[in-house]
This record gives C-alpha cells, structure tokens and sequence, in this order.
C-alpha cells in the first residue's frame, strides 16, 4: 500500500495556548530532506523547539513541533513541505502523489521596479509584501535621490511560478500599492533575459571586512580528539556506541534556524541522518543526538573527515552569517554575508531581518544591493547597505552591528 497524498505531512495544531503546534513527515528519504524541510520552516518564520528523525535508508518518519505566528499560514506550509518530499514511488512502487523527480528548471526572474517617495522603513515594508506573497528576492538595488525619491530594482523569482500571468502581477502590484498609498508613483513587473540579469552579477571587489573575517574563522579551527568546544558550543564524536553509525552530540546556544544550519552542513558533506533527537533546554541551550552515516553506508573513521565535519559544525554554529559594519569614505556600510547552499539557494528572510533591524534602530537605508562572491572555494550571498547619514547616524556603528545580528540570530 502507498501513503494518501495528505498523509505525507500531517500538522496538528496545539493542545492548548503555547503549546507548539505538530508537524509529520512521512514519505520516502533522501539525503538533504530534513535541510529542505528546515529551510521552508524557517521561510515561514517558525521556531523549533523541538525535533526527531528516524530512518531506514528508504523510508523516513520526521517530527517537528514548532511555535508558530498568529497569521502562519497552515495550509500553505504543508502545501510546500509535500512539494520538497520524495515521490511514494520511489520506495514503493506505488504512487498516491505525484512528485517531479527530475531536477528543477531555474525559475524565470523578474525585475520589479518602483519610484516613490521615500520615508523610514520603506525598505523592509516592501520585503514583508514580497515575503507574504512567496517571492525571492535573489538581488535588489536601492538608490535614494537628493529630493526625497527612492528608485527601486528587485530581481525576483516566484514560489509559486506563476509571476508570468496578467492575474499573478497584478494581485502582487496590488498589495505593493496598497501598503506604499499616497507614496507609489511609478510601479511595474517585467520579465528580465540572461542579458539583463547578468549585468547584476558579481563584481571582484569585496571588502576585507568580510574575507578576512570568514577566512579567519575557517582557518583557525582545529579540532582534538573528536572534540570541538568553546563557552557556546561543544561538539562530540562516538564510534563505539553503534555497531553501523558515528554518534555527534551537539550542544550550543540556540539560534534562528540552528536546525537548518546543521542539516545544511550535513547535506553539503553527502552524510545521511538515520536517528536524530533535537530539543531546547532552559536559557536558551540546545541538545542535538544523531546517528550518522557516509553515502556509502560506512561510519566516518577518519580522524580528518571527523575534524573537518566538526569543524564545520562548530563554525556554522557560532557564526552562521557574517555581520560587519565599516567605514566607506565619509559613509556607512552595513556588510552581511551568508553561505549559498550547493543548491543554489540563500538563507531565507535575512534580508527582512536587516530591514526590520534598521527600521527599529531609526536608521535609514540610502543605498542597498545583494550580490554573490565566491570566498575561497565556497559561494556567499552578500548584503552591503549604505545608512543614510544626513543628519546624524541616528544608532551608532556598534548599535547596528549588535542590532542585526541580534535579529538575525533571534535573539531580538
């Protein structure tokens, strides 16, 4: 027998108020399910609290319990959790779903482009608009002129692959010029070619403030006798205690998205999950069990594939984004970077997170652009944003580096 379409992701609402609500996953594994999982939990902006991962190479049974938001929106969720599981098929023969098995096609972008007048916390209103309505923001170019006016660019995909109809640009435009009102004066939706979105790829120039910072991470880690551990995070490796898999133990400060970020790491190294236990303890501690074994269904032994594993870990861990603020000329430069999955795809809602950040820190946004840069042999996505220093810088350049990264990290 298969399993019913709607049996593949099952959420149950909470028991009672403040109780986390419920999430199943029942279908076929693959290696990286649980980083696809966690990532569209964290684009939806809920927290997890606590989570299990059970196994048999084939067959997966996933149980997340998550606190959610007064407007998550349920059934969308489930609706994008049973698009990134694996077809029934593919485990047993019977098919009561239908899942694409080949590789996806690169979305079509988009160039959504605005003039309007310009105020506090323009920018991030617009992001909350296109979040809401499931669009990616892959690049964005914000410029401010001297009388007041913002000229926005936002290369854009769509979840939901339908910003190609009259009906999709015209219910996203809608919603755009009901939160800008009096604001908007020119707003459009365009489809863009190669030709135009190339002119928006990487320049070679990336300030040390960034490089230096990640190459100094990675380069300065080392890890002694399968143990890697600070005051924030401790990482253990075990052969003894399974007969066919290496048991990690993880224990570290709780961060948004610490789950994504761990099974973002495993999926990068081809490592498969055949038991995993996750869950939040008092002050904001958390405590990860897994099971752990190669793509060739061998436990890992070697000493370097364990330090280099852990390792990873620990930096993922500690830092998973990079936040600095730098002087450029007399200006501001507000700096985030974030490694791209091999997938190709960013960290979701940071730059929501930035913007909400500024946006309470009364700090205005003159210029901002997203951009990626290869930085050793892994792809980042950058964030430089100048702060509009016209009257004064309103937060100081520490205030905002703490600001955002406290925002990113959930600890607002």
């Amino acid at each position: 027998m298969g399993i019913l379409y709607d049996d593949v992701v099952i959420i149950r609402p909470p028991e009672k108020e403040g109780d986390p609500s419920v999430i199943t996953v029942n279908c076929p594994d693959k290696t990286g399910l649980g980083c696809d999982l966690c990532r569209i939990i964290l684009f939806f902006g809920l927290s997890i609290v606590k989570g299990d991962v059970s196994t048999d190479g084939k067959w997966c049974y996933i149980v997340f319990w998550v606190i959610g938001k007064p407007k998550t929106r349920w059934s969308l969720l489930k609706k994008r959790l049973i698009e990134v599981c694996p077809s029934c098929s593919s485990a047993s023969g019977f098919s009561y779903y239908s899942s694409d098995l080949q590789p996806p096609k690169p979305s079509d972008v988009f160039l959504l482009k605005f003039c309007c007048h310009d105020r506090k916390g323009l920018l991030h209103d617009v992001t909350e608009v296109l979040c809401e309505q499931e669009l990616i923001i892959k690049k964005v170019k914000v410029s401010t002129t001297p009388d007041g006016k913002v000229m926005d660019l936002f290369f854009i995909t769509d979840t939901r692959e339908l910003l190609h109809t009259k009906k999709r640009r015209d219910d996203t435009i809608e919603h755009l010029t009901a939160m800008l009102g009096d604001a908007i004066i020119t707003i459009d939706i365009e489809l863009v070619g190669p030709e135009i979105t190339a002119c928006s790829q990487s320049s070679s120039f990336l300030p040390t403030a960034i490089t230096e910072d990640v190459f100094d991470l990675e380069m300065s880690d080392s890890v002694q006798s399968g143990l890697v551990s600070s005051d924030k995070v401790s990482i253990t490796m075990d052969n003894l205690l399974s007969p066919g898999h290496t048991l990690v133990q993880i224990m570290c400060q709780d961060h948004k998205g610490l789950l994504y970020d761990i099974m973002r790491t495993l999926k990068e190294y081809n490592i498969q999950i055949s038991y995993g236990r996750f869950s939040k303890k008092p002050r904001g501690k958390c405590e990860i069990d897994l099971f752990i074994m190669q793509a060739d269904g061998k436990k890992i032994v070697d000493p370097s594939k364990q330090n280099s594993l852990a390792s990873r870990l620990r930096m993922e861990l500690l830092r998973p984004l990079r936040v600095a603020v730098v002087s450029k000329g007399p200006d501001t430069e507000l700096l985030v970077a974030n490694p791209v999955e091999l997938s190709g795809k960013g960290r979701p809602l940071v730059f929501y997170d930035i913007t909400l950040a500024l946006k309470m820190l009364d700090t205005c946004i003159f210029l901002a652009e997203i951009r990626r840069h290869m930085i050793g042999d892994r792809e980042w996505e950058v964030y430089r944003i100048l702060v509009d220093e016209g009257e004064g810088l309103h937060a100081a350049r520490s205030k905002i580096e703490e600001g955002v990264w406290r925002m990113l990290m959930g600890w607002d």
